[in-house]
């Protein structure tokens, strides 16, 4: 049994919201979908690392380069995330959602900021942080389409059947032994 403290939890917890609110690209800001993956794998070892304790300088120093040299781009998706939350939340209120269609700089309501120019906005939660929202985005398989991978065929398929079978502890002999026990099992002499 593996026993994890609470302060290990919120240590987890604290370093993966503090990394996601840093890195907060999304997948429509790459070219591709393999390098969106890409991105999010270097994030995903970066996390595991700081949580581990795994060469915790580097990281903050590569951390706080990613930060300053992308600081206008964390902004706009704080801000592009505060909205749809701030929408979402007017829509699950039964609310219409409030947009500024005449280019004027506006106040949010919540931080008492000015918007600045047109595609930078300031951010709607006051601290200048949205709240964190469930999790962050996770790799989505290249290839995959409604009828599994693109490169299977029926070899392919039984080999993988085989090998994900063979990773969970089973095999073919367990269940032809369970068979023979369950039949000689059953005979009363």
């Amino acid at each position: 049994m593996v026993v994890v403290s609470a302060t290990t939890f919120n240590k987890e917890i604290a370093i993966r919201r503090r990394i996601s609110s840093i890195f907060n690209k999304r997948e429509d800001d790459f070219p591709s979908l393999r390098e969106y993956n890409d991105y999010l794998e270097e994030v995903e070892d970066m996390t595991t690392n700081l949580i581990e304790g795994i060469d915790a300088p580097a990281i903050e120093a590569k951390i706080a380069k990613y930060q300053e040299e992308n600081a206008e781009q964390i902004m706009i998706n704080r801000a592009r995330k505060a909205e749809e939350l701030a929408a979402a939340m007017a829509a699950s209120k039964g609310q219409p959602v409030q947009t500024d269609t005449d280019g004027a700089t506006s106040q949010s309501s919540q931080a008492g900021i000015g918007a600045g120019a047109p595609g930078h906005y300031a951010p709607t939660v006051p601290g200048g942080q949205p709240r964190p929202t469930g999790m962050a985005p996770q790799p989505i398989p290249v290839g995959v389409g409604p009828e599994g991978y693109a490169a299977d065929d029926e070899e392919m398929m039984k080999l993988r059947a085989e090998r994900g079978g063979k990773a969970g502890g089973w095999s073919i002999e367990l269940s032809k032994r369970r068979a023979i026990e369950e039949a000689f099992g059953s005979i009363w002499i």
